[in-house]
């Protein structure tokens, strides 16, 4: 069973090469969601819903974020609406949850926490 890392450890690691190629076990997903409030796996992909007071706000956390997936060169899938933002994770080259996944989505809620 892989390590399950703190929402900080998370923030101070940075999307790699997975070169075992092996997805996260429901149990793995199940304990590292454990320290990410908020998410969920649903339909193979871990996913938050974010509200926002506008559309502008929502946007500003859309290019904010864009900014920094791609720094990390891997990129969810995004569902914008007028006042939220629906984010999913997955690592197509495993099929499943990665290490990746909860490492990006520690990223988002920074994001979100810092446009709150």
């Amino acid at each position: 069973m892989k390590p399950v890392f703190t929402r900080q450890q998370l923030l101070e690691r940075s999307c790699r090469a997975l070169e075992d190629g092996r997805a996260c076990a429901d149990t793995e997903i199940a304990a590292q969601l454990a320290v990410l409030p908020g998410w969920s796996l649903r339909d193979g992909a871990i996913e938050r819903s974010y509200a926002f007071r506008d559309y502008y706000q929502t946007i500003a956390f859309v290019n904010a974020l864009a900014w920094i997936v791609h720094a990390q060169d891997h990129h969810p899938e995004l569902v914008v609406g007028y006042n939220r933002c629906l984010v999913r994770w997955n690592t197509h080259s495993v099929g499943g949850i990665s290490e990746n996944d909860f490492i990006c989505a520690a990223r988002a809620d920074a994001v979100f926490a810092r446009a709150s």
